[in-house]
């Protein structure tokens, strides 16, 4: 397959990028600023410059042309105000999905997260409330597309340690933490299976092989 992945140079997108260029797909990464494609180039990925804060839908279309599939990872990261978390985990999410529909890319996965809610309640962090609001709604819009196989992936608290390569996978899972290597392993497996397509599916840490929890899901 040819997939691209919108926020390419991000700790789970290169893991991404890795599991598949390993495996033999053609792999390819937006990113911001051509400072970040050696990153890129080592996980065995095509970078392509192109802000998605500042593209038109033609502009982001035509990398997508000839794509199989293409994967929303991109954020606004830690660090970063309320206003970049509508410019990015909302509006370019939307944008991504525009120009996967001009591009003809069928199939759209995009990483969420746990508690995403376009009406999440105020809490005692109003950049978070952002986050999850933003995120919430960028959930429903990519839902509400018939003409996109899309997946929406809520992974729970992030962490670094090592991958086990043994998840939960569910409509709910309840909290829990998952490693980034497990949602990238479970991104790449969520590709290869299309039945999992207009599932939205939260992932932690858990006991069952990524591969059976994917196999699970696509036929439940």
């Amino acid at each position: 397959m040819r997939i691209v992945i919108a926020g390419g140079h991000g700790q789970i997108a290169l893991r991404l990028e890795r599991l598949l260029a390993g495996r033999g797909d053609e792999v390819a990464g937006i990113i911001r600023r051509p400072g970040q494609a050696g990153a890129l180039l080592a996980a065995g990925a095509e970078p392509v410059v192109c802000d998605l804060e500042t593209a038109s839908v033609e502009d982001v279309a035509r990398h997508l042309k000839g794509a199989d599939a293409v994967v929303f990872a991109a954020g606004a990261g830690p660090g970063s105000g309320a206003q970049r978390k509508q410019t990015v985990d909302h509006a370019a999410a939307v944008l991504f999905a525009d120009a996967a529909e001009k591009a003809g890319v069928p199939r759209y996965l995009i990483v969420s997260s746990m508690g995403a809610d376009p009406n999440a309640p105020e809490g005692a962090d109003p950049v978070f409330t952002a986050y999850l609001r933003a995120k919430g709604a960028a959930d429903e819009d990519v839902r509400s597309r018939s003409r996109l196989d899309w997946t929406v992936l809520r992974p729970g608290r992030l962490t670094d340690d090592p991958g086990t390569g043994r998840v939960a996978l569910a409509e709910r899972t309840g909290r829990g933490d998952v490693t980034r290597d497990d949602v990238a392993a479970t991104l790449a497996a969520l590709l290869d299976e299309p039945r999992t397509a207009g599932r939205t599916l939260e992932l932690i840490g858990g006991t069952e092989p990524v591969t059976d929890a994917v196999r699970a899901m696509a036929t439940a």
